[in-house]
């Protein structure tokens, strides 16, 4: 990791540089993929899951005897992590449930506002070297919670054709209603355009690599919506004195195995928990089983010295982190003044880790700095607000007025003329 000490403001945006590419450097691939997929459905798809997963699939439909099987592979003290992780992220967000809103604005005026769920979702679960059931549960559970008709979920196959077990049976206990195995850009395209069996979504939720963040982009272009930006994983850690270095150590490390892409950077206002963790982190990544990957991620990533918190928050806020970790004798401070954050982890004994799997909140969250303006996915990216209105004769009659002056105001005379109708109407 490399060490930055007391550095200035004015090169915070330059420092703080993800080590991702521009969407001009994939938009052309995701373009080609989309064109062909649009048109040739299923083939398109097949052709480009050849090409990349090293796979030839007659059939990308998973079948109910495959869902089966998969159960019997799973171990029994996975499937029970699994269902106690599902029960914590069921609780949480169905508590995000919200009643209609009611109001008369003016007397005989009746204005509301009601949730309806999307009907068609589509899912996005990463495969490969780190199978992310997790996310199945992440995304899977609130689109059911809010009443999803469909849940169409595309993942990549492996070298033998097969979707890991433990995705198909997460899928399954949260009520997906189609699986497919599509990864990649040919997925985020199938999604959007339909391909003979995959349906067209209204909206597409998941992470992924580079290339899957700018098909998700691009989609948007094609009347589907996505739930944010969503690529590389990435973590920062605010850390004092009061912080164990072994576990700051390990919760970087934590993002950093996730791939080569990904970054993750350690603020400190303490020059002693600074040099610890970096021997922390040469320790931990040794036994690592993705150490070649974590190794890559490290080279990405920042350990920053910095005067005091002002400074510090400053700074993270400027960054904007996916994950925020903090443990500080002035974790209220923080906590009060963070703007721009994923996610939150407070505490020696609040790992990243916990927000990934099983304390409820959602994983499914923004990088790029995009935590300026994005939320992580909660029960409302699963739902659209409607308002409604009832205007009574007596109605009309209070709010008509005003809606012939500013109708006729805008030189919009039909829109004057609806209002005027009607309380002519009621001077017979």
């Amino acid at each position: 990791m490399k060490t930055i000490k007391y550095p200035k403001p004015e090169i915070w945006s330059e420092l703080l540089q993800r080590p991702t590419q521009t969407i001009a450097d994939v938009e052309a691939t995701v373009n080609e993929i989309f064109s062909e997929v649009k048109v040739k459905g299923n083939a398109a798809v097949k052709k480009y899951t050849q090409l990349f997963d090293g796979i030839s699939l007659d059939e990308i439909v998973v079948s109910e005897e495959e869902i089966a099987n998969a159960e019997k592979e799973v171990p029994e003290d996975l499937k029970a992590a699994i269902n106690l992780a599902k029960a914590n992220i069921e609780k949480f967000h169905s508590a995000q449930k919200t009643d209609r809103i009611i109001i008369e604005t003016t007397k005989g005026v009746l204005c509301w506002q009601e949730k309806r769920p999307i009907q068609k979702i589509g899912l996005y679960i990463p495969g490969g070297t780190a199978p992310l059931f997790s996310t199945v549960l992440m995304l899977a559970i609130p689109a059911k919670v809010a009443g999803c008709k469909e849940i169409i979920l595309c993942s990549p196959p492996d070298k033998n054709g097969k979707i890991n077990p433990a995705i198909l049976y997460a899928a399954n206990l949260c009520g997906v209603t189609h699986i497919f195995k599509i990864g990649g850009i040919q997925a985020i395209g199938a999604m959007t355009f339909g391909a003979d069996t995959v349906p067209a979504v209204y909206k597409i939720f998941g992470p992924g690599n580079q290339f899957v963040t700018v098909a998700k982009q691009i989609a948007t272009k094609h009347g589907v919506a996505i739930d944010m930006p969503a690529g590389p994983s990435e973590l920062l850690v605010f850390a004092d004195d009061t912080a164990d270095p072994s576990f700051v150590a390990s919760d970087l490390l934590s993002q950093a195995e996730h791939g080569a892409d990904s970054q993750v950077i350690l603020v400190t206002t303490s020059e002693k928990l600074l040099n610890s963790v970096e021997k922390e982190v040469e320790k931990q990544m040794a036994s690592l089983p993705r150490k070649s990957i974590a190794e890559k991620a490290i080279q990405n990533s920042k350990m920053i010295l910095v005067e005091n918190n002002g400074q510090a928050i400053n700074l993270i806020n400027e960054y904007a982190p996916e994950h925020f970790i903090v443990v500080s004798k002035e974790e209220d401070f923080f906590i009060e003044n963070i703007r721009n954050a994923g996610s939150v982890f407070i505490g020696n004994y609040t790992p990243e880790s916990a927000g990934d799997y099983a304390s409820g909140t959602n994983h499914t969250l923004p990088t790029n700095g995009y935590a300026k303006q994005y939320s992580g996915v909660n029960l409302d990216s699963f739902m659209k607000s409607m308002t409604f209105q009832k205007i009574s004769a007596q109605g009309i009659q209070n709010i008509g007025k005003t809606i012939e002056t500013m109708a006729e105001a805008e030189g919009l005379q039909a829109h004057k003329n609806a209002v005027t109708l009607r309380l002519e109407s009621l001077k017979k």
